[in-house]
C-alpha cells in the first residue's frame, strides 16, 4: 500500500476529527487547522514528486486488488490537483486566523473546512466512480455547512440555490452510476475504460455519458446551469468564498477531464467537439457578460469563475495534446489566481467595510502594496503577459487555431478583453478614484493582523509570477499530463496490470 497516496486524504480527515474534539478550545482549533494545512501541503508536494519520478501510483485499500476493491490512483493530473489543493488549504488556514469570527469558529468552521478539503482531495485520488460520488457528497455536505455558517439572510438565500442545484447534480450522478454499473458490471474507472472500449451498444453509452456530463457540468458551473454560483459564492465570509472559488468548481472540471478522457471516448465528435465545445463557448461568454454588469467585487469575481471554466472546457472539447495541456495549465493557474483575488477582496473590505465599488476608493494611495498585489492576479486573470494567465490562454487559443475552431478562438479573445475590462473597473473604482465622503476606513495600516492577511496573498502572487516567468517548465508539465490523459493504457496498466486495447498493444 502506497502511503503517499493515502496521506493527502488522511491528514484533513484527521484534522476535522481533532478540531471537532477540541471545539471548546479556540486556540487548539486554530493551531490544528494551520498544522493540518501545512501537512496537506507537504503531502501534496511529496505525492507530486513521487508521481513525477516514478509514474502513476496506486493504493489498494484492504489489499483488495482492482477492480474488486477500493482503489486510490495518483497520476500527474491527480498529483497536480492535490498539490494545488494543499497550497490553497494552507493559505486559507493562515488567512482565517485574522478574518474568522469567534462565532464561526465556535460553530464548526475548522472541522467543516478540513472535512471539505478531505472530500476535494478524495475526489482527485479515487479510482472508483462510485467513490467519486461519495467524495462529492462529503464535499457538498461540508461546503453547505460552511455556506450557512453565521445564518445571515443572504447566506441562507445563496445556500438554498447552491444546495438545490447540487442535489440535482448528485441525483443525476447517482442515476448515471447505477446505469453504468448495470451495463458494465463494474465501477472501477480503469476497468470501465477497458469494457466500454469494446461496447456493442454505443448509443446507450453515449446516453450515460450525457448524464455524467450534466451532473459534472452543474458542479463545474458550466452553461446553462451555472447561476447557482454567482448567487451564492459572495455570501459567506471571505475565507470561505476564497476556498470555494479556488477549489469547488475545479472538482467538477477534474471529473469531466477524468471520465471524458478515460471512459467516454467512444464518440468524440459528438460528446467533445460538439456538446462540450458548445458548453465551453457559452460558459465563457455568459460568465464574462454577467461580470461586466456587476458592481460588487465578489459578484464580479464569481461571474469570472464561470467565465474561466469555459476555457477549461474548450481545452477538453478540442481533445488534442496541446488543448488538453492548455486546459490543465488553466486549471492550476486559475485556482491560485482566483483564490488570491477573493483574499484580496477581503482585505479591501477590511479597510472600507464594503465590497460595493461605489463605496470603495483611494486604496492606491492609502495601501500601495495592496494595489500591486491586486494587479498581479487581476492582470493574470485577464491574460496579460508575462503572467500565468497569458500562457494559459495562449495555449488554449493556439490549440483552437491549429484545429480551425475559429468561433471558439474569436470568443476566447473577446472574453479576454471583457475580463480585462472587469479588472480595470475594479482598479479604477476601488484603487484609483478618491474615497467617497460617506465611506470611512474601518482599520488602517496599524492593524496588527495585516501581516497574517497579507502573507498568503503575497505567496500566491509570487506563485503567479513564478508560473508566468517559468512558463516553459509548467507548459511541459501540462503536456506530460495531457500525454497521460490521452494514452489511457498508462492508467489502465497501472491499476489493472493490463494494457488498454485501444492502444493496439
Amino acid at each position: 500500500m502506497n502511503i503517499a497516496v493515502i496521506l493527502p486524504i488522511f491528514i484533513p480527515m484527521l484534522a476535522g476529527a481533532l478540531t471537532l474534539a477540541c471545539w471548546r478550545s479556540r486556540l487548539a482549533q486554530r493551531w490544528l487547522s494551520v498544522l493540518s494545512g501545512a501537512g496537506l501541503l507537504w503531502a501534496g508536494i511529496n505525492l507530486f514528486i513521487q508521481v513525477r519520478q516514478e509514474g502513476i501510483l496506486v493504493a489498494y485499500m484492504g489489499n483488495w486488488s482492482a477492480p474488486y476493491g477500493i482503489t486510490l490512483v495518483a497520476d500527474l493530473l491527480s498529483a497536480i490537483m492535490v498539490l494545488v489543493a494543499g497550497i490553497i488549504g494552507f493559505s486559507v488556514a493562515i488567512y482565517s486566523l485574522a478574518t474568522m469570527s469567534r462565532n464561526h469558529e465556535a460553530f464548526g468552521y475548522y472541522p467543516l473546512l478540513h472535512l471539505m478539503l478531505a472530500g476535494v482531495v478524495g475526489a482527485f485520488l479515487t479510482g472508483d466512480i462510485f467513490n467519486l460520488y461519495v467524495w462529492f457528497e462529503i464535499m457538498l455536505v461540508a461546503s453547505f455547512g460552511l455556506m450557512i455558517l453565521g445564518g445571515e439572510r443572504a447566506q441562507m438565500e445563496g445556500a438554498l440555490k447552491y444546495v438545490t442545484l447540487n442535489l440535482l447534480s448528485s441525483a443525476l450522478f447517482l442515476t448515471a452510476v447505477g446505469l453504468l454499473y448495470g451495463y458494465a458490471g463494474t465501477l472501477n474507472m480503469a476497468d470501465l475504460a477497458v469494457k466500454l472500449s469494446s461496447s456493442d451498444q454505443p448509443g446507450l453509452v453515449t446516453v450515460i455519458a450525457m448524464l455524467f456530463l450534466v451532473a459534472f457540468g452543474i458542479k463545474a458551473a458550466a452553461f446553462p446551469l451555472f447561476f447557482w454560483l454567482p448567487a451564492s459564492y459572495h455570501t459567506p465570509p471571505v475565507a470561505i468564498s476564497a476556498v470555494f472559488a479556488g477549489l469547488l468548481t475545479k472538482v467538477g472540471v477534474y471529473a469531466l477531464y477524468r471520465v471524458f478522457s478515460l471512459i467516454f471516448v467512444q464518440d468524440v465528435s459528438l460528446t467533445h467537439h460538439h456538446i462540450l465545445m458548445g458548453m465551453g463557448i457559452f460558459t465563457m461568454l455568459t460568465g464574462v457578460l454577467g461580470a461586466a454588469a456587476q458592481f460588487e467585487v465578489r459578484r464580479i469575481l464569481s461571474f469570472h469563475i464561470v467565465s474561466q471554466i469555459g476555457y477549461m472546457l474548450v481545452g477538453l472539447a478540442l481533445f488534442t495534446p496541446l488543448a488538453i495541456a492548455g486546459g490543465v495549465f488553466y486549471i492550476f493557474h486559475h485556482i491560485i489566481v482566483k483564490t488570491n483575488l477573493f483574499l484580496i477582496s477581503g482585505i479591501m473590505y477590511r479597510y472600507h467595510g464594503s465590497y460595493d465599488l461605489a463605496k470603495l476608493g483611494g486604496l492606491y494611495r492609502s495601501t500601495p502594496w495592496l494595489a500591486l498585489l491586486f494587479l498581479i492576479p487581476a492582470m493574470s486573470l485577464a491574460g496579460i503577459p508575462p503572467l500565468s494567465g497569458f500562457f494559459a490562454k495562449y495555449t488554449v487559443i493556439k490549440a483552437g487555431v491549429l484545429e480551425g475552431a475559429w468561433w471558439m478562438v474569436g470568443i476566447a479573445l473577446l472574453v479576454g478583453l471583457l475580463t480585462l475590462y472587469s479588472m480595470v473597473k475594479i482598479w479604477a473604482e476601488a484603487f484609483w478614484k478618491p474615497l467617497p465622503d460617506e465611506a470611512k476606513p474601518l482599520r488602517g495600516e496599524d492593524d496588527p493582523s495585516r501581516y497574517v492577511l497579507y502573507s498568503p496573498v503575497i505567496v500566491l502572487a509570487l506563485m503567479t509570477l513564478t508560473i508566468g516567468l517559468g512558463a516553459e517548465w509548467f507548459v511541459q508539465l501540462a503536456l506530460d499530463t495531457a500525454d497521460q490523459l490521452l494514452t489511457p493504457s498508462y492508467y489502465i496498466e497501472a491499476v489493472l496490470g493490463s494494457v488498454d486495447p485501444r492502444s493496439g498493444t
